[in-house]
């Protein structure tokens, strides 16, 4: 398929997409009834939780399923497969985010070490200090110990923690951009920090900061760290935002022209195709036509597909009527509202993605948009079938079982 018609399918994708997303996923809004369960109060008896793991994965299971019960979600997700924790289903690069905030992600990280290329930890900052002087935070939470833990289960893992460029004023992009000092003095330092620190390399999230200014610029001090990264054997990931904007068929932030000057040079692309809704726009997390999209019209003609690692989201959204409100729910939120409201969860084929309705007291009725093995199993499919690897946003939120699916 040439790149032409694979852009202009994506185009054509998009625009069926958002006219009919729109109408579909928020008519629950509107007039959504709710399940005669979701109306019982009271009189339920405890739903157990299977808390040994299984010989069985949860395919062999029958778990990957379009009409999951409530009742077998709750039962089943903290049984993962013990005897298949070091197998790998998917071939492509995984990456995997962790946050000290949510410290199960440490623990993911250890028992499936296996299934994952890349691990990137989002412990780091870097400010500008003034001329030519940079400073690294967050290293408090660096943890020495897990690090060798992670290294043992998994020969072949690369740690690379995420640094966000913290504090930067306009003016200091401003002055590193026009400054090969700077920007030499700056090369340097994480190549320091890495060495240092015994990391990988590192996965730098900037791209959205600067909006859609001084880009050439960006990219001119991207391709330069990675220079000076490579030198070093360390590795550069970069965070790159949908490039089909959200609920629009309008290019993104990020698009074919900036990934073009910049494949050759970056090891890989952790592509945000997640958030799709918003509490003003309520809907899926990552409408599956659009996530294809994304891919396609970054890389139509299929150059350097292995290097985008589509991003999955392993949290969801529970979005309120009440005031459009919606908040992430992790997996033990999902897992306490299940047993509370033990809702029907319904499948939305065109979106690829489960949700469900319940009703609060005098809080009125929400949706929740949560992810299922069968959600993730169609875009670790799709990534195979496009040809790029995946990141996970991020193993400390999702459930156990999950993980079966790698």
């Amino acid at each position: 398929m040439g790149g032409q018609e694979n852009l202009d399918m994506g185009k054509t994708t998009m625009r069926l997409l958002c006219t009919s997303l729109s109408f579909t996923m928020i008519c629950w809004l509107a007039e959504g009834t709710l399940s005669k369960t979701d109306a019982k109060k009271g009189a339920t008896k405890n739903l157990e939780e299977k808390m040994l793991h299984s010989d069985k994965n949860v395919q062999d299971r029958g778990l990957v399923v379009v009409d999951p019960k409530a009742k077998d979600i709750i039962l089943e997700h903290r049984s993962y497969c013990s005897k298949k924790m070091k197998e790998r289903h998917f071939s492509g690069d995984v990456l995997g985010y962790i946050t000290p905030w949510n410290s199960h992600g440490y623990d993911i990280a250890k028992i499936f070490g296996n299934k994952f290329t890349l691990i990137s930890p989002v412990w780091l900052q870097v400010r500008r200090k003034g001329k030519e002087r940079f400073q690294f935070t967050g290293l408090h939470d660096a943890d020495k110990g897990w690090m060798k833990d992670v290294r043992k289960t998994s020969k072949n893992i690369k740690i690379v923690p995420r640094i966000l460029f913290d504090g930067w004023t306009y003016q200091d992009f401003e002055s590193v951009f026009g400054s090969e000092d700077e920007i030499e003095e700056l090369s340097n330092n994480m190549v320091l920090l890495a060495k240092n620190e015994n990391f990988d390399g590192f996965v730098i999230e900037v791209w959205s900061q600067l909006g859609n200014q001084k880009q050439t610029e960006l990219i001119h001090l991207l391709i330069h760290l990675s220079e000076a990264l490579h030198e070093a054997q360390l590795k550069l990931v970069l965070v790159i935002p949908p490039a089909v904007a959200a609920g629009t068929n309008q290019p993104g932030m990020f698009t074919k022209k900036e990934f073009d000057q910049l494949a050759s040079a970056i090891d890989s692309f952790s592509l945000m195709t997640y958030d799709y809704s918003t509490p003003q726009r309520p809907g899926p997390n990552s409408p599956i036509p659009w996530v294809r999209a994304c891919v396609q019209v970054l890389d139509p003609d299929s150059k350097w597909r292995n290097k985008i690692l589509l991003g999955l989201n392993f949290y969801g959204m529970d979005y309120s009527a009440l005031g459009a409100s919606g908040e992430p729910m992790l997996g033990s939120r999902y897992i306490e509202t299940l047993k509370e409201h033990k809702p029907k969860i319904v499948w939305d084929e065109q979106i690829a993605e489960h949700y469900f309705e319940y009703k609060k007291n005098k809080g009125g009725k929400h949706a929740v948009f949560y992810p299922t093995l069968k959600s993730i199993q169609l875009r670790l499919d799709l990534a195979k079938e496009l040809g790029t690897g995946i990141s996970i946003w991020e193993l400390g939120q999702g459930l156990d079982y999950f993980y079966d699916l790698l």
